[in-house]
């Protein structure tokens, strides 16, 4: 049986240009070579890039969803694929195996729409926030998940035809779970899969300057877009409840509370609520919406 073609995208915004030459040395030890290699600069030139990675420079940037989306067509015009592989510019692949463990996992199972890999640091650390699970357990033990680590994950081409693609309008922040749950919706499986790792610094979300609006504002344009009316108001008060609970910053805090505010009036995009079959699901799966 042949692999699967696998296409890898990354994004830079040029900051990072030592490791993402190391990232890409280390795509180029994969023992499986991906079809095609597309670099964004998400509103960045790009430094020189290796022979058979494509770069494609933007004027500004479009946020991670945008960023993403962009690279998906990129993708699509140089040649079909079966996977998509999405990797964080300052990650590093530290097994030469990654892609032909992935192309098995996705060969072994049609359905399977996405694959999260486990984000380690130097040492071998994994982050609480950084194990797709609501009781995190061992970040080694994998399985079906409901969502997954936007810094490095397969996507199926034929589930990203069905669904479509990242969701412009979420610029960074949850932009994963939203795709997570439509894929969910559709019927396709989601797998943490622990022994696929991407070195990855150990950092915080909060290093981000928008982070505390995003988050606030995505989560409530995720629950206007995906959620059944009766659960709209019982997700967004649990979330409500644990940020004022964890909030160690009353600066954080009004940024939170502008963002809501901002995802409570503005439009995010056409409404689709999930079946309640799919409620079901990521309730047996330890996650469900509400939460």
């Amino acid at each position: 049986m042949r692999h699967l073609r696998v296409g890898v995208a990354i994004l830079t915004m040029g900051n990072r240009p030592a490791e993402l030459q190391a990232l890409l040395d280390s795509v180029a030890k994969q023992d499986l070579q991906p079809a095609h290699i597309v670099v964004v600069g998400n509103g960045s030139p790009l430094p020189p890039l290796p022979h058979g990675a494509t770069g494609v420079e933007l004027s500004e940037n479009l946020g991670v969803s945008g960023g993403r989306n962009v690279a998906l067509d990129e993708l699509r015009k140089l040649g079909e694929l079966d996977v998509v592989v999405d990797l964080d510019d300052d990650g590093l692949l530290i097994s030469p195996d990654v892609f032909s463990r992935l192309a098995e996992l996705h060969e072994q199972d049609p359905k399977l729409g996405i694959v999260s890999f486990r984000i380690a640091d130097e040492l071998g650390r994994t982050q609480r926030r950084h194990v797709p699970r609501l009781r995190v357990g061992d970040p080694r033990r994998g399985g079906p998940v409901t969502t997954f680590l936007g810094g490095g994950h397969s996507l199926s081409v034929p589930m990203l035809e069905r669904i479509g693609g990242w969701p412009d309008e979420f610029f960074y922040a949850h932009e994963e779970t939203d795709l997570a749950w439509r894929a969910l919706d559709d019927g396709w499986n989601i797998r943490y899969a622990p022994e696929i790792v991407l070195q990855h610094p150990y950092t915080s979300p909060t290093r981000h300057a928008v982070f505390h609006r995003m988050v606030a504002r995505n989560r409530v344009w995720l629950a206007k877009r995906h959620l059944p009316a009766l659960l709209v108001p019982l997700y967004l008060g649990v979330w409500a409840a644990l940020t004022a609970v964890r909030s160690r910053s009353a600066a954080g805090m009004r940024a939170w509370a502008a963002g809501f505010a901002e995802g409570v009036r503005t439009p995010c995009g056409r409404r689709r609520p999930m079946r309640w079959r799919t409620v079901w699901r990521m309730t047996k799966l330890g996650r469900p919406p509400i939460i």
